[in-house]
């Protein structure tokens, strides 16, 4: 075998090298979580039975045609990951995107353990003008906390791209809208405990008490449309 002899510098620089290719296979990867094609990899919360034909495959896209179509969830559950989507909704539209989803037939809906980004059409939907200081606005952590801005948000009918963070070994989660940052939060702990306290939530003993769960595509019983959309487990 021959032998290498190495430089101080040289030596360092290999290990450098060497830690950061360790470093970068552990890191995780941004996968597709729905296939433009079908709904592999997605259900209706607390069902068993085909997705309704009020959800549709359009253009990429799953839209939600009609009040009905029920609330989608992945299969999959997550805990620590960044989530990136597109979305549209139509005039006057209502819709969510949810973490920490449970499935139980003791819930209703996602959104009894679920937090939320809300999606909406800013300009014409009342819950626009509902909650405190904006936080049933586009963007939002819903009724816990407003967008940065009202302004990050494309109207109705155009895509918004949506990215949502989500930590608990940081105890942090954030959101942005069209690359904008829209809200950063703690995941637990006093401040956390104030905002829900100061919420339509604050009875209801298993909201965001779940750090894994499922991801849940709202049916508010408006038309709605999500694609692109990206999950990298951190």
């Amino acid at each position: 075998m021959k032998k290498i002899q190495f430089g101080g510098v040289a030596l360092m620089a290999l290990l450098m090298t060497c830690a950061t290719t360790t470093f970068a296979q552990k890191k995780g990867k941004a996968v597709s979580i729905f296939n433009g094609k079908d709904f592999t990899g997605w259900h209706t919360f607390n069902k068993t039975e085909p997705i309704s034909d009020k959800w549709q495959i359009e253009d990429g896209a799953m839209h939600l045609t009609a009040r009905g179509g029920g609330d989608l969830v992945t299969d999959k559950e997550y805990e620590n990951f960044e989530l990136e989507l597109d979305w549209k909704i139509a005039e006057g539209g209502n819709s969510g995107v949810m973490w920490g989803v449970i499935e139980d037939k003791k819930f209703c809906c996602p959104y009894m353990t679920g937090p939320e980004m809300q999606v909406l059409d800013d300009e014409r939907h009342a819950d626009a003008k509902a909650g405190k200081d904006g936080n049933h606005k586009a963007g939002s952590l819903y009724d816990l906390i407003p967008p940065a801005s009202f302004e990050y948000v494309k109207p109705a009918g155009q895509w918004n791209t949506a990215k949502m963070r989500i930590d608990h070994k940081a105890n942090k989660g954030t959101f942005w809208l069209n690359g904008k940052q829209t809200v950063q939060f703690d995941l637990s702990g006093p401040g956390w405990d104030a905002l829900v306290a100061n919420s339509k939530f604050k009875k209801w003993a298993d909201f965001a008490k779940y750090p894994k769960g499922k991801i849940a595509l709202q049916d508010h019983g408006d038309k709605v449309w999500y694609k692109n959309i990206k999950i990298k487990e951190i």
